[in-house]
């Protein structure tokens, strides 16, 4: 009996042995991937923030070079808000698209191309003799960050593992320290060299450049690794649990309305407060960086506490307490006095940035398997509001007045309170 049961047992094992050895060995792939999937690559994490970092201090060598291209060139607050407009529209009409044809085809590379093409319109605004030369220039830089900001979104989901509001907040705090240079820029640069000094924002590309050559073959392989494509054959597919339409709908509805009122006050404070401090203040150019500069750097700060919060308490929490929290100090910024201006920039530069990249995470979220298009359509259309806040400000500054601008946009920050309708996490 035992031996017709161990004759019997050997023949399945030799008929069957194979499969199973192979699906152990699948099993064993899969366990694998999934630990992939859940680890959080700091290297990269940080390498691509440090990339976003320089990408965005290229976008704001323009802005820091407005007061200068204001007497070097004699250009109208207008013409100023036009500048502003052409780059971020650029960039924000370009992120949406390449973004969804990402998802469908990821271009590792093409960080790379869109990095020189930033170079070039860098190196083009150190000798731009009139307005519409400029206008090209940023045209080139407008279309280099278009390019980065959805590919480096995608790396940012690929490294961030089971930590997507840390990660998202890591490559954010990048960009906005950045954004935050504008101003020394400005005071160290530009004021003592001129417009000329903008040549050296082409170090700023060759670093990312070499930084983009240690981000773009981890990209390329993680890919492959990750499960999600065979390369250069399938778009990204990622299965998630589907989200009713109308959840989507409302959810992304909402968010974009939050964001163009964010952008729209980021655009005033970011281009034309420092035109507001001396006229209201009487500062000089440099000491109308300095509130300017706390509003950025305290800025930074808050986008990286409130990812790591957002983890914690949830992305539709962190949102309404930046959103809400913003609304009495915006209110309050036009009627300081100059000694109570520095603190109040600070404290609204570290509430109303703390929730930018966790509407990032929740556009992923609710948009699951198109981390391009979700990360293209919130950022492209904050720099697209931006944009157009821009010229609409420059416009109302010239016809009224820049304290006017001030006061009307310090209402903005209250269409915050309609993040408090904004789908939940758990209904998500």
């Amino acid at each position: 009996m035992i031996i017709s049961y161990i004759s019997f047992s050997a023949k399945i094992y030799w008929r069957a042995g194979p499969m199973l050895m192979k699906e152990g060995h699948a099993a064993v792939k899969t366990t694998a991937n999934s630990t992939i999937k859940s680890l959080t690559v700091y290297s990269i994490l940080f390498a691509v923030s440090a990339v976003h970092m320089l990408n965005d201090s290229m976008q704001v060598v323009v802005s820091a070079l407005f007061p200068i291209f204001q007497s070097s060139l004699g250009l109208s607050y207008a013409q100023i808000g036009w500048i502003a407009f052409t780059l971020n529209m650029t960039s924000s009409v370009m992120q949406p698209v390449v973004g969804s044809w990402s998802d469908r085809k990821p271009m590792p590379w093409l960080l790379i191309v869109g990095m020189t093409c930033s170079m070039l319109g860098i190196a083009g605004l150190a000798f731009a003799p009139h307005f519409w030369i400029v206008l090209l220039c940023v045209i080139g830089i407008g279309l280099g960050s278009a390019v980065f900001h959805p590919e480096g979104s995608r790396v940012v989901y690929l490294a961030a593992g089971n930590k997507r509001g840390l990660a998202q907040s890591i490559y954010q705090v990048g960009g906005n320290f950045g954004s935050s240079l504008a101003p020394l820029m400005t005071i160290f640069i530009f004021v003592p060299l001129g417009q000329r000094g903008a040549i050296w924002g082409t170090l700023l590309a060759a670093a990312a450049i070499g930084i983009l050559l240690y981000v773009v073959p981890w990209y390329t392989k993680q890919l492959a690794l990750q499960g999600a494509v065979p390369l250069k054959k399938k778009a990204i597919s990622t299965k998630a649990p589907s989200i009713p339409t109308k959840v989507v709908y409302i959810g992304i509805g909402i968010l974009l309305t939050i964001v163009f009122a964010r952008s729209w006050y980021s655009a005033a404070i970011g281009n034309y407060y420092q035109f507001y401090a001396r006229e209201a203040y009487g500062l000089t150019i440099q000491q109308a960086q300095i509130p300017l500069y706390l509003f950025m750097v305290f800025g930074v700060v808050g986008t990286f506490f409130g990812g790591m919060l957002a983890d914690r308490i949830g992305r539709r929490t962190m949102m309404i307490l930046s959103l809400v929290g913003s609304i009495p100090l915006a209110l309050l910024l036009p009627h300081l006095s100059l000694f109570w201006v520095y603190p109040v920039m600070s404290l609204l530069g570290l509430i109303l940035q703390s929730g930018f990249s966790v509407s990032v995470v929740y556009a992923q979220e609710i948009m699951p398997g198109k981390v391009g298009t979700a990360s293209g359509l919130v950022t492209g259309f904050a720099f697209g509001m931006g944009a157009v806040g821009a010229v609409v400000l420059g416009s109302i500054a010239d016809y009224k007045s820049m304290e006017f601008v001030m006061v009307a946009t310090s209402l903005l920050p209250l269409i915050g309170l309609l993040s408090f309708i904004l789908p939940k996490d758990r209904e998500r």
